[in-house]
This record gives structure tokens, sequence and C-alpha cells, in this order.
């Protein structure tokens, strides 16, 4: 997304758990509800670089 892109983003999110070698890890979706296309995570960690990429927030910029 450039600094000319959109300045307004919307996605359904699903999340859910499940058992990972009896660990439980969260699985996500997000489905952009402009274009209806969906993307899958295996990890919470890989939904927030994916939802960084899109608003253009570099990692070392983020507020922890």
């Amino acid at each position: 997304m450039s600094k000319g892109g959109p300045t307004y983003l919307s996605y359904l999110l699903r999340l859910w758990r499940v058992s990972n070698d009896d660990r439980p890890v969260w699985r996500a979706s997000l489905q952009s509800a402009e274009t209806g296309e969906r993307v899958g995570f295996a990890g919470l960690e890989a939904l927030f670089d994916y939802l960084w990429q899109q608003t253009d927030v570099v990692p070392n910029q983020r507020k922890k």
C-alpha cells in the first residue's frame, strides 16, 4: 500500500483454536469486505505481520 493508497481497510476476522501436539494454537483468516478475497494464517504473528504490511507500519516503529 503506497502513501497515496487507501486510508480505510475493512475485513471480516475469523479466529479459531486448534491443538498442535497438545498445545493450543490460534489460526486466523481475514476476508476483505471490498473484494471478498480471503487470506489464511497459521498463527497470530503471521496475521499481525500481514496487517502491519497492509498499513505500511515498519516493524521497528511498532509500539509494544
